[in-house]
């Protein structure tokens, strides 16, 4: 089976030093810099053919736009699974290094 990745943002009044130590040894705390990114919002339950269409959709937008990106497109899921699925937001995103 693949692995999977989960990310958390913690709001701006922590920091590393201020958030409590993983009790599991799978689990790092990591400070992404900031970046600027594009990013394709839609609704609904994930899949991955309805994921690759959005992806397909931002690329195509941030090549009209003449963006330059870099590195590979992610996605974002910001619901619990128990969401109804009109209401689920999802994204994909891609780090932007430049415009037109």
């Amino acid at each position: 089976r693949g692995t999977y990745v989960f990310s958390f943002v913690m709001p701006a009044r922590y920091t590393r030093a201020t958030l409590p130590e993983p009790v599991d040894a799978r689990v790092h705390i990591l400070e992404v810099p900031e970046r600027l990114m594009a990013a394709r919002r839609y609704s609904g339950t994930w899949s991955e053919s309805r994921y690759r269409a959005q992806e397909a959709a931002l690329l195509q937008a941030v090549a009209q736009a003449g963006l330059k990106t870099t590195g590979q497109p992610t996605f974002a899921r910001y619901n619990s699974p128990f969401s109804l699925w009109f209401l689920r937001r999802n994204e994909v995103l891609i780090e932007i290094t430049s415009g037109p």
